[in-house]
């Protein structure tokens, strides 16, 4: 039986890995997990420069899930560079980045910067709804998402994977334009746009209004659009939204994802994509399944 995956010509020991923001790089939950267990580790976002972020509040709880607006704070590539690639590298785990931005030069900027560092993947994230300009605009309309895909690749040296918005009327379409740019994987969903009002104060929660909504409740979600992605273009998938169990991450294999994300799921169970990978592995054992690959779109 082997949980091994392979994404665009790198190979994971299994197919989970942590999603970008809800696990800084590592190195905060070095104490709780161990990161040689998990397939890959993705990265916060990371930008030409540094970030602050937006104003605070900025997180907010909500029925099965949270709301964020962190607006991808991050202290930009020279420190991630100097302290956070160094960390990642002492385990027996691949390295996906996810690169930020507000234009196409910050996007190849850091894509350059990279080109060099030992890490495995990009993710290039065109799809935050936190942020008031660059990211989202690329994210909905299938031309530029083509169009940025097409610019990352031409001076990406590592294998791209393209992050699409849920925030979309046709889900299909944006997979086959990053495709047709060139992506060799695509990771979705990332947040779903949502609010909070405080009824008491008269006010909205967050300082940004809307945030990133993320947590079990937009799981149904996530899981339709990965399936029709999936149904859509021939490149490999990594599925996330909501995902928090075995089960969970086993409907999005099911559904056509060739690799799961654990997200918010982190802030609740510091080990939870252990859990996952392990729940993996005993309902390979229960079913016989000797290779993972066996399980990937296996419902139509």
């Amino acid at each position: 039986m082997h949980t091994r995956v392979n994404l665009a010509g790198v190979e994971l020991k299994n197919p989970v890995m942590t999603a970008s923001g809800t696990f800084g790089s590592g190195a905060e939950y070095g104490e709780y997990v161990d990161l040689n267990r998990l397939g890959a580790v993705v990265t916060k976002g990371v930008a030409n420069v540094p970030w602050e972020g937006n104003p605070t509040p900025r997180v907010a709880e909500v029925t099965g899930g949270m709301l964020n607006a962190i607006g991808l704070q991050n202290p930009g590539i020279d420190v991630f560079c100097r302290r956070d690639i160094p960390f990642l590298r002492q385990f027996d785990t691949k390295i996906i980045v996810n690169v930020c931005g507000k234009t196409e030069s910050d996007y190849l900027e850091v894509v350059e910067r990279l080109a060099d560092e030992p890490v495995d993947l990009l993710e290039i994230n065109i799809s935050c709804p936190n942020v008031k300009e660059g990211g989202i605009a690329f994210g909905q309309d299938p031309r530029a998402v083509e169009h940025i895909t097409a610019l990352v690749k031409k001076k990406a040296r590592q294998p791209v994977i393209m992050k699409l918005s849920p925030n979309v009327t046709d889900i299909g379409e944006m997979a086959r334009a990053a495709e047709a740019g060139g992506a060799d994987i695509l990771s979705l969903i990332n947040t779903l746009t949502g609010m909070k009002i405080d009824i008491h104060r008269r006010a909205f929660v967050l300082a940004n209004k809307t945030g990133g909504m993320s947590g079990p409740a937009i799981k149904p979600i996530a899981l339709r659009m990965v399936y029709q992605a999936a149904q859509a273009v021939r490149i490999p998938i990594i599925g996330m939204g909501g995902i928090v169990t075995a089960e969970d991450a086993i409907e999005f294999i099911l559904a056509g994802a060739s690799a799961v994300s654990i997200g918010t799921a982190n802030f609740m169970y510091p080990d939870a994509a252990v859990r996952v990978i392990e729940g993996i592995e005993a309902y390979m054992e229960k079913y016989g399944v000797e290779d993972i690959g066996e399980l990937v779109g296996a419902v139509r």
